[in-house]
């Protein structure tokens, strides 16, 4: 919570259609609000939710694959499906509609808004510049052949395959720290990065990146710096807010430390991941409520 900033009471209702999820409103109600995405996780975003609901703005986390009628993993996900949860808030009065959305969430967030231009404002955490291959099966069962993790009215996007050739460089029985295996795969598929970037210059939204330099899922202070240099080239405005030392997963104030993985290493430490979350705290709340904020970059 900001400081001097009064906690709202909140409203929550359960959505089940077109996608479980939950709406969390402030009781008095809010003229902005936001679409709240987890990442490879596939969980709704409940305690975010809430987090930002007290401070005023409207809150709808989803489960955007893995449920009913959805792909098990993240493989040809319709865009459409973010748009959707965009009119929801629409149609609740919100008039100032930004997306929050983290690693592979903030993927969908930035595309989304490139897409859609009732989208006012993007908050990508752990961000990627490039559109990736699916992670996980498809409706069809099927992991392989890989397949844009993402679709716009009926037709995938470009995308960058991994290259299978990569090995951790870890113990088997141990987290394994990916990112090695994106900038692999950038270097065998180099002729896929320019068709497959995000033309985040094309977003009306105002953005706002959020990134660690110790982030080991993938490079994702690397690629928020190409997302502001792209901006920036073609004269939009861009904030990028960082901190050296933190990993793959910033925690906002009142989230606590992520739970450990022992599946994957996400770099950072407890200290630096809320550090970061902490700094980058009121400029979220202000960018979600208001007009966007000047073109700076803050970094710790």
């Amino acid at each position: 919570m900001r400081d001097g900033a009064s906690v709202s009471e909140i409203v929550e209702h359960e959505v089940t259609a077109p996608w479980e999820g939950v709406l969390v409103e402030p009781a008095a109600g809010g003229g902005a609000g936001v679409l709240v995405l987890a990442g490879s996780s596939g969980r709704v975003e409940r305690r975010r939710a809430r987090l930002l609901a007290q401070q005023g703005l409207v809150a709808l986390a989803i489960r955007w694959f893995g449920g009913p009628g959805q792909p098990a993993g993240i493989c040809e996900i319709p865009l459409e499906t973010f748009v959707a949860g965009v009119d929801l808030l629409r149609s609740r009065g919100v008039e100032r509609v930004g997306v929050l959305g983290v690693s592979k969430g903030a993927e969908a967030a930035l595309l989304t808004a490139v897409h859609e231009p009732l989208v006012d404002v993007v908050v990508a955490v752990s961000p990627t510049a490039l559109v990736w291959c699916n992670v996980g099966p498809g409706l069809d069962g099927h992991r392989h052949p890989y397949r844009s993790s993402w679709t716009w009215r009926g037709r995938p996007l470009p995308f960058v395959p991994m290259d299978d050739s990569w090995r951790p460089t870890e113990r088997a029985d141990g987290p394994v720290a990916i990112g090695g295996w994106y900038d692999l795969s950038e270097r065998t598929f180099a002729t896929h990065l320019d068709t497959a970037a995000i033309p985040v210059e094309r977003a009306r939204a105002d953005v706002l990146l959020i990134a660690g330099g110790d982030d080991a899922m993938w490079p994702s202070l690397r690629y928020a710096e190409q997302l502001a240099a792209r901006r920036r080239a073609a004269g939009g405005s861009i904030r990028l807010i960082s901190h050296d030392d933190a990993g793959h997963r910033p925690r906002f104030p009142g989230e606590g430390p992520a739970e450990s993985s022992k599946t994957f290493r996400y770099g950072g430490t407890p200290h630096a991941d809320a550090s970061l979350g902490e700094t980058a705290w009121a400029p979220v709340i202000d960018a979600l409520r208001a007009a966007g904020a000047p073109s700076v970059s803050v970094s710790g």
